[in-house]
């Protein structure tokens, strides 16, 4: 694995004030609170962050800031990627002059090109205008649908040195090992699903190098300690945080089955599935983190959603209290309060 990328890299939230604008002010305080808690990296504007829905210019700035805060004390990887290469070209320039220390690309959405046309027309494209820049590609097909293929990366890999990595949020471990047999020990496989976590960084067929987490932006000591456990063969020790935190690890999307009567009166059961990063955000607030809502047309959880990680907070707080308590001294609240006012709660769903 590339030595460079290991860890605990948080997947950071982008807070809102009431007009939906950045709210500057918080994000520097959330990014202060990664760097107290020592995460090995920090990556704005990945999915968590809401890059679909900030404009093009907030994009850039957030990067530009969320670097301006680290002050080098973490790093910074870019989400830069796009559905259009030129896009994505644009987002990356604007990173370098900012100084990040590396750029994460996702595939290709809703256009969906074929692995090929990924690599040929769009990496390929991207990482030889920048080779001083090291890039991590993002396979997430759930929200891309394309994917670039392991065998696609070893042939990008070869042609580009730069290509360093990949965020692999598949769920597919045969694709795992089959990119580290294609690649080798120096490439970077880096978990983008926290519930996949210790099972990518124990398997030697894969051996991740660390997580992109979304749900360090709540645990972020806890998931660095845990993660680093493992890299030093305190394998079993990893895997008590590991189990502790498993309440967080599933509730970075919600699913819910809501009871809705309809226009005829008739009654019927809807499934909603409420994606990352509502849950998350939805948890901050509630602890105190100040993240505000999210952009349109994402919303809120139910009711039902919110209890859901309500009790997740709960069975963390009661099991491994140790994971939420730097949120207190660092935000000034008190967690058994939070958790237990139900006012505090009452405006965070539908």
């Amino acid at each position: 694995m590339n030595s460079k990328y290991t860890g605990c890299w948080t997947a950071l939230v982008t807070p809102f004030n009431g007009n939906m604008r950045v709210n500057w002010e918080q994000l520097e305080k959330n990014v202060g609170f990664q760097v107290e808690q020592k995460v090995s990296g920090i990556l704005p504007m990945g999915s968590t962050g809401e890059s679909a829905t900030v404009t093009h210019e907030e994009h850039s700035q957030i990067i530009e800031k969320v670097n301006e805060y680290a002050g080098k004390k973490t790093k910074v990887l870019a989400g830069t990627g796009s559905n259009s290469t030129e896009e994505a070209i644009y987002e990356t320039q604007k990173a370098v002059e900012a100084g990040v220390d590396a750029c994460l690309l996702v595939d290709c959405y809703y256009n969906k090109p074929s692995s090929m046309e990924l690599r040929k027309e769009y990496y390929e494209v991207i990482l030889k205008k920048f080779p001083k820049m090291d890039f991590i590609a993002y396979a997430i097909p759930g929200r891309s649908v394309t994917v670039l293929m392991p065998e696609d990366m070893a042939l990008l890999r070869s042609e580009c040195k730069n290509f360093v990595g990949v965020k692999e949020a598949t769920g597919d471990f045969e694709r795992m090992q089959r990119t580290r047999q294609l690649l080798g020990k120096d490439f970077s496989i880096i978990s983008g699903d926290d519930p996949n976590t210790f099972r990518m960084m124990t398997d030697p067929k894969i051996g991740s190098s660390g997580v992109i987490s979304v749900i360090s932006n709540i645990t972020p000591g806890a998931i660095e300690e845990y993660t680093q456990m493992i890299l030093k063969g305190k394998v079993e020790e990893a895997r008590k945080i590991d189990s502790a935190l498993q309440p967080l690890f599933n509730v970075v999307g919600v699913k819910t089955t809501e009871k809705v009567k309809l226009p005829s009166g008739e009654t019927a059961e809807v499934v909603q599935k409420v994606p990352n990063p509502v849950p998350v955000k939805t948890m901050m607030n509630a602890l105190g983190m100040q993240t505000g809502l999210c952009k349109q047309p994402l919303g809120r959880l139910s009711k039902q959603g919110i209890e859901t990680v309500r009790n997740a907070l709960r069975q963390v707080w009661k099991n491994y209290p140790k994971a939420l308590e730097p949120i207190e001294g660092y935000y000034d609240v008190n967690i058994e309060e939070k958790l237990g006012d139900d006012k505090n709660w009452k405006n965070l769903s539908y």
